[in-house]
């Protein structure tokens, strides 16, 4: 009798969790839901198009993950993209990934690391024949994959969430602050280039430099604006 309850308290309502908080994430990245801005949980309703219930169990994480804050007699109010989270982040990356890239560098197989490079500068060339709708996009994606292949090459669950949930934080500050542009879209990849030839060369000591030199170029542009 209490077996199909339990199958559906482990089962759907997680389901239903993980679905209202890709929704949660959309919405950010979108700005539907804006830094700073105060909501309820029934405003999440609404804005996801989840139930009551999975956003009241969504909650917690969002609070973990330091995606929304609980203000006393003010209710919920969504993360800031302020200069306090762009130490943490950028620190936070700093740590994981200078250590990832030089484990990757020892062990990513050649084709991996070739297709990398090829994504890269396709890129690049895109930019330099004068871009196209897409440029932006796709050179996001080319910044992520690199940086995420580095990070779930340590096959650690753990790292790989903590990591996502900082990434998401780096969106946020690159959507109102840095998002990857013209301007700087060619320099971001050829820093990506120069960890890629230090990977290709097998050099996990100058790998790590390379990405420790990238991510404080990150830094330095997020805090400047």
């Amino acid at each position: 009798m209490n077996q199909p309850e339990q199958e559906t308290r482990d089962g759907e309502p997680l389901k239903l969790r993980e679905r209202a908080y890709a929704s949660f994430t959309e919405r950010l990245l979108a700005r539907e839901i804006k830094p700073g801005q105060f909501v309820t949980q029934r405003e999440l309703v609404a804005m996801t198009g989840y139930p009551l219930g999975a956003i009241r169990e969504l909650v917690p994480r969002l609070e973990a993950e330091g995606l929304i804050k609980t203000v006393p007699q003010r209710g919920m109010q969504i993360a800031h993209a302020d200069l306090n989270l762009i130490r943490n982040a950028f620190q936070f990356r700093l740590f994981l990934e200078r250590e990832a890239t030089a484990l990757y560098t020892a062990s990513a197989s050649d084709e991996e690391v070739a297709a990398q490079r090829a994504r890269h500068e396709a890129i690049i060339a895109r930019a330099e024949a004068g871009g196209d709708e897409r440029l932006i996009e796709d050179a996001e994606d080319t910044d992520r994959l690199l940086h995420e292949a580095i990070i779930d090459h340590l096959d650690n669950d753990i790292v790989s969430q903590a990591f996502r949930v900082t990434w998401l934080k780096i969106r946020l500050i690159r959507q109102y602050e840095t998002r990857i542009q013209n301007h700087i879209l060619v320099p971001v990849m050829r820093d990506h280039l120069k960890i890629i030839t230090a990977i290709e060369s097998r050099d996990p000591v100058r790998a790590a430099e390379e990405m420790s030199m990238h991510i404080g170029n990150a830094r330095t542009r997020a805090m400047q604006y």
